[in-house]
């Protein structure tokens, strides 16, 4: 049960992101996500009490939290880049699809069940209604679809391997964090235009690094650390939804019946979900 209530934290605070990001669209989006993950570090720090003891964690396991971070947000950038942005969002939500199918190939001695698949499949048709809705998709195949399923893996991947390498503190994420944004300004600085950020636009980014890009990473970690990550995989498919249904919030747009219909899928999907077999 706590493992189910971070995760849905988590999933509350990443539904917060695209909202955040409408308000930031003329920010370069490595300089959002640089700016936004050195801001969500210092949750770290307050977490580990100004120990930074806590920060110290094998090389293996930094390197894991930096593919996880900095590896997902870069591809899925790329992939924006370079495909229409609603279908390489919907292929990028085929990360908790992926934590619910590859839990036995990552994590020894787990058993997919009839119902495990039965409601990520059913999650991700809900997912997909969400982000789609009725609008017509671009017809084609874009090469960036390439990097959207690769961020798809990677979080997918990231999210099922912590729970391979030796413990950590969730504080640790604050380290992962700093280095994965120091790796986002990099990006910026080479590969998008300079420009001037605002008091508004700082106080935004405020609200992105204490949340999406950072509060929850913290949230997810507890939550892996704790529960059941096919499960949890289930759960997720509450992203796209909440983040839809926040656009519409700040649109003062009513849900559509597509909308509702997704809702009800996911709902049913974790229904299931939390009824399958260990």
């Amino acid at each position: 049960m706590q493992a189910s209530l971070f995760a849905l934290a988590a999933i509350a605070l990443w539904g917060s992101l695209a909202p955040l990001g409408v308000s930031l669209t003329h920010v370069p989006p490595f300089l959002l996500t640089g700016c936004a993950l050195l801001i969500g570090s210092l949750i770290g720090l307050v977490l580990s009490k100004g120990r930074l003891q806590q920060w110290k964690v094998p090389a293996a396991t930094l390197a894991l939290g930096v593919y996880g971070l900095f590896g997902f947000h870069f591809l899925l950038f790329i992939a924006l880049r370079h495909a229409p942005p609603v279908q390489a969002n919907l292929v990028n939500y085929l990360w908790p699809l992926g934590i619910v199918l590859m839990a036995p190939l990552f994590l020894p001695g787990t058993r997919l069940h009839g119902l495990h698949i039965a409601a990520a499949f059913l999650g991700f048709a809900g997912a997909a209604l969400a982000i789609v809705g009725g609008r017509d998709l671009q017809g084609g195949f874009a090469w960036g679809y390439v990097p959207a399923l690769a961020s798809a893996f990677v979080w997918a991947s990231y999210s099922l391997l912590t729970k391979r390498v030796p413990a950590f503190p969730s504080a640790a994420i604050g380290l992962f964090g700093l280095v994965s944004g120091l790796f986002s300004l990099v990006c910026h600085a080479l590969l998008e235009t300079p420009v001037t950020l605002s008091q508004h636009d700082w106080l935004l980014l405020a609200a992105m690094g204490l949340g999406p890009l950072g509060g929850a990473f913290y949230l997810w970690d507890a939550a892996l650390k704790r529960g059941d990550a096919r499960q949890i995989g289930v759960l997720s498919f509450l992203t796209p939804l909440l983040s839809t249904l926040a656009l519409l919030w700040v649109r003062s747009e009513v849900p559509s019946l597509s909308v509702v219909l997704a809702a009800a899928m996911i709902i049913g999907a974790a229904v299931l979900g939390s009824r399958a077999g260990k």
